[in-house]
């Protein structure tokens, strides 16, 4: 099971505000811990809302909206993407993380839909596509 775990901004993470080198020290421990334990697959920061766009969809149409965004606590100021056996061990897990943030913060932790759950909307033709997709994405990591 694959976890996005997403950490949320606050006020300085949106000024642009880097983390000290104590935080930074805490997060490399961290993530190390998570790439020995085989459970990373990426980390990394966001640059704030500032310096983003988002698009709206409105049937055909497209609306691009630039930053920054007022809504701190729906912003997501950096990411993780577990591999994890369970809910339950992803939980653990961000438990034991440094508090990412100076202050109170928060981690908001999601589970990757994977194709298996799409049901009877996945075709063995959409399936083959998919695993044709994945391969490629792959073989451009190496």
């Amino acid at each position: 099971m694959r976890f996005m775990i997403l950490v949320k901004a606050n006020k300085d993470s949106e000024a642009g505000q880097p983390p000290d080198e104590r935080l930074i020290t805490e997060m490399m421990k961290f993530n190390e811990e998570l790439a020995k334990a085989g459970v990373l697959l990426a980390a990394e920061g966001l640059h704030p809302s500032s310096k983003a766009a988002r698009v709206r969809f409105s049937g055909t149409k497209r609306t691009v909206i630039d930053g920054p965004f007022t809504e701190t606590k729906e912003l997501v100021a950096g990411f993780w993407l577990w591999e994890v056996k369970s809910r339950e061990e992803a939980i653990e897990w961000v438990k034991r993380c440094p508090n990412p943030m100076l202050g109170e913060s928060e981690i908001e932790i999601r589970q990757v839909v994977e194709m298996t759950d799409m049901g009877d909307a996945l075709t063995p033709e959409l399936k083959q596509q998919e695993e044709h997709l994945r391969a490629v994405v792959e073989s451009r990591r190496g």
